[in-house]
């Protein structure tokens, strides 16, 4: 099925698959390609919209009856570490961070390996390969930085050390109005020190160095656990009828949507701002 605008880019959907936040639920995604001279505004413009990038490809959650995923970005300067938050950047004060091109590496994919075994060894990239793994981080038209954490205390030159001293990455796009976390792994042992959340206060700080006014998380879904934490940040706004708002209390939001809660899909692809054309 085939959906398209005035001009280009063109919207195609994708067919029912199982849900992987909610169970018994069917998702589907609008998406469209993400390439030409005008790629770095389109994805600038259509992340301000709730889409998502991966590769080549910027899609949203356009399912037929549930609007449970809603696009979570943190509005930095509203952001404040809690106590809790606060001890996690203690625990992983030793991680040292480093910035570099998008190029993938055996040592990035030996860490990536060991955390989807660990985390998601059912998930859709249990099967990754290294070639499909270089192609996640290298298959990007626009401006990414894959961003390392290393500790301070480990020997990165330690000869059977398959990861190189690496201990957490992020794959992160750099847009006009902040960074967008597209993938983040790490090493399984880490999770104790809840090293995942630690990425996003960096992120964050990352993000005041740069004067950027967000952090994009990704989709915040109510009623899905894995996705829980990203509503423990002050400052969170998500994408919601058309406009960005304030996360309230995660409490007040139903996961237990229907078919009247969802546009049709042309009205869906109708409604997009192309750039240029916000104001």
């Amino acid at each position: 099925m085939r959906h398209s605008l005035p001009i280009a880019p063109q919207f195609y959907v994708t067919a029912p698959q199982p849900c992987p936040y909610l169970a018994d639920r069917m998702e589907r995604k609008l998406f469209t390609a993400l390439q030409g001279d005008a790629a770095e505004q389109l994805n600038n413009s259509l992340s301000k919209q709730g889409f998502r990038r991966s590769q080549n490809v910027l899609y949203r959650p356009s399912c037929a009856d549930c609007a449970a995923c809603l696009s979570a970005r943190i509005k930095v300067a509203d952001f404040a570490p809690s106590k809790s938050q606060k001890r996690v950047l203690k625990r992983n004060s030793d991680l040292i961070r480093s910035a570099s091109s998008p190029w993938a590496t055996e040592a990035q994919y030996a860490l990536f390996r060991d955390y989807l075994d660990s985390r998601h060894a059912t998930g859709g990239m249990a099967d990754m390969d290294l070639f499909e793994f270089a192609a996640m981080v290298e298959e990007t038209p626009i401006r990414t930085r894959l961003i390392e954490y290393r500790s301070a205390h480990a020997e990165a030159t330690v000869v059977d050390d398959p990861h190189e001293g690496l201990r957490a990455v992020s794959l992160t796009d750099v847009l006009d109005d902040g960074l967008s976390m597209v993938y983040s792994f790490f090493a399984p042992e880490l999770m104790k020190s809840s090293v995942g959340t630690y990425l996003i206060l960096d992120h964050i700080q990352i993000a005041r160095e740069l004067k950027l006014p967000y952090v994009y998380l990704g989709y915040w879904v109510p009623g899905s656990d894995k996705m829980g934490y990203k509503a423990n940040f002050k400052g969170v706004e998500i994408y919601r009828d058309g406009g960005w708002e304030t996360l309230s209390d995660p409490d007040d939001y139903d996961a237990d949507t229907g078919p009247l809660a969802v546009a049709p899909i042309a009205e869906q692809v109708a409604r997009i701002k192309l750039p240029g054309s916000e104001g």
